[in-house]
């Protein structure tokens, strides 16, 4: 299988990606403090019959960082698709990746194919007091003890002890969290996010979506997962037993024949 890989120079900075197979296309979108590693499982599954993008966002992995002025995630990913010649492609994001697929499918209907939400972090969603206070201790340590103490304290986090549970798994995410720059925790990043939150709006999406959660996930999220099914027109939902939040890294067999199983549909 041949990957094609570099620095696409877009929208005044350089988004680092790479490409596997041919076909139609299949973009996989990362979550936060994360890179486009968390896709391992799923490059050799899709590629031998579908042209698989994953990259880093900007801030994240081997992309720039940002800069002084704004931008948009949603712009930087429609500008990559570009340049690489892709009219059109599924989009599949987990957590901050299904926020951005989320909002590009919104913004860039005829260039979505079909949708595919992992874990998805839902722009407008009304979070539980608890889920919310879950993340200041991380911001905290940040500011106050430095990136590092950050970076022990988000491991910990709910969002990743089932995946913890798991050594190869775990020692995965900390690898990426490693080469993490902690930028986010200290700094206010420009993204523009669109004006009108993605939760208002979700009957408003056109493309075939398919939505995964893990059962173990924090509240929150399993709430969001269930909005997103309840709104989304063309809309299924899949809740894994005895998965967390990175259902992709957690059990990628049963992930991938989910996903497999719903693109053959099309």
């Amino acid at each position: 299988m041949q990957t094609q890989s570099g620095f696409a120079s877009v929208n005044g900075t350089q988004l680092y990606f790479e490409v596997s197979g041919s076909g139609e296309a299949l973009v996989f979108i990362h979550g936060f403090t994360l890179d486009n590693r968390m896709w391992d499982d799923q490059v050799n599954a899709f590629a031998s019959r579908y042209r698989v993008l994953r990259y880093d966002i900007r801030g994240f992995g081997q992309s720039a960082m940002p800069a002084d002025q704004s931008y948009s995630r949603i712009e930087d990913l429609k500008a990559l698709l570009e340049h690489l010649g892709i009219v059109q492609a599924v989009i599949v994001g987990l957590s901050m990746g299904g926020e951005i697929a989320l909002n590009f499918a919104l913004t860039y209907p005829q260039a979505t194919r079909a949708l595919i939400l992992a874990d998805a972090l839902l722009p407008g969603f009304a979070w539980s007091p608890e889920g919310a206070a879950s993340f200041a201790p991380v911001n905290t340590a940040a500011k106050e003890r430095g990136v590092q103490a950050a970076k022990d304290l988000w491991l910990a986090h709910p969002l990743f002890v089932p995946a913890g549970e798991q050594s190869i798994v775990a020692a995965r995410l900390a690898a990426m969290v490693e080469t993490y720059s902690g930028w986010h925790w200290v700094e206010t990043d420009p993204d523009r996010a669109p004006e009108t939150p993605a939760a208002q709006r979700l009957t408003l999406i056109s493309a075939s979506t398919l939505i995964i959660v893990g059962e173990r996930d924090m509240p929150d999220f399993v709430a969001m997962s269930a909005m997103l099914a309840q709104q989304i027109p063309q809309s299924r939902q899949v809740i894994m037993p005895g998965i967390g939040h990175m259902s992709n890294m957690e059990d990628p067999v049963r992930w991938n024949e989910i996903v497999l199983t719903f693109l053959a549909a099309l």
